[in-house]
């Protein structure tokens, strides 16, 4: 079946979106609609300077290369608050994120960011799928991302698909910094993502947290900033997997191992406490 587009004019207003999502219970159906949302995004000047300091960027004239979330954030929010999407937005759980840096990402836009969900299957905990991002420029694709997420209120029949085995590389420490109290409300701040397991110990223990937690892509952003050098500004791809949340306040650790065309990393806690794994490699 064909995509059903809701075309926008413009991004839409968060607050509503946080309030829909807040009421909404329930499971309302088996299968993802064939549903997506399409719209004109541009970079605000002043975000994306807020965006590089916070993630450590560098002031390179480049976007971050994670930076195309931020811009597809509303539209996500506006997609899986939609009447049509079955599951409730709240408990949902972020457990991979890969990113594709197809053409360089120059400019401020306009773009075009659509966002759609597929690949419903089951998992030994419920069942995930695949939120789709895509950022388009004049001259067509430039990025996409695809995000596997978890609900936990459905069972599918079959077994869960299996996971290739991976050679694991040696890794050395590349770098290491604190995750404070406070950089889930920053990065909230930068990112328009308010769920409130990242803002307070009071708000992420009515969610079963004892404190609050780091934004999944947070933690991913800063460690692709630690890897600036390591990649090239276009043609390749970088996958994770988070593992543990990293818990407020916190201190991390950055593994990698060698410049390649393709590589691996691990963001580490005190006592090894694995917190993400993922790898990079470049796109033929």
């Amino acid at each position: 079946m064909a995509t059903d587009w809701l075309e926008l004019s413009s991004p839409p207003a968060l607050p509503g979106l946080f309030a829909r999502a807040a009421v909404r219970r329930g499971l309302r159906g088996k299968t993802l609609p064939e549903l997506g949302v399409r719209g004109p995004a541009s970079v605000d000047p002043g975000n994306l300077e807020r965006y590089r300091a916070l993630c450590g960027f560098s002031g390179k004239g480049l976007l971050p290369a994670t930076y195309p979330h931020i811009l597809a954030f509303p539209l996500q929010m506006r997609l899986l608050t939609d009447p049509r999407f079955p599951f409730p937005l709240l408990g949902l759980v972020h457990l991979e994120n890969r990113i594709r840096v197809l053409r360089a990402l120059g400019g401020l836009g306009p773009f075009v960011v659509s966002v759609q969900v597929d690949g419903l299957q089951p998992h030994e905990k419920g069942v995930t799928f695949s939120l789709i991002t895509r950022l388009e420029d004049q001259l067509g694709l430039v990025w996409e991302g695809d995000s596997r997420i978890l609900f936990r209120g459905l069972r599918l029949p079959g077994e869960p698909p299996s996971r290739a085995s991976e050679q694991s590389l040696p890794l050395e420490p590349l770098g290491q910094w604190p995750a404070p109290a406070d950089i889930g409300r920053r990065y909230a701040h930068v990112s328009g993502d308010y769920n409130p397991i990242h803002l307070s110990a009071p708000s992420a223990k009515l969610f079963g947290f004892p404190r609050a937690i780091a934004h999944g892509l947070w933690n991913k952003a800063r460690c692709l900033a630690a890897l600036e050098g390591r990649l090239p500004v276009a043609g390749y791809e970088v996958m994770v997997r988070f593992q543990k949340p990293v818990l407020l306040p916190g201190e991390v650790e950055l593994l990698a191992s060698a410049p390649a065309a393709e590589g691996q990393l691990a963001l580490r806690g005190k006592d090894d406490t694995p917190h993400m794994v993922g790898g990079w490699r470049l796109l033929g």
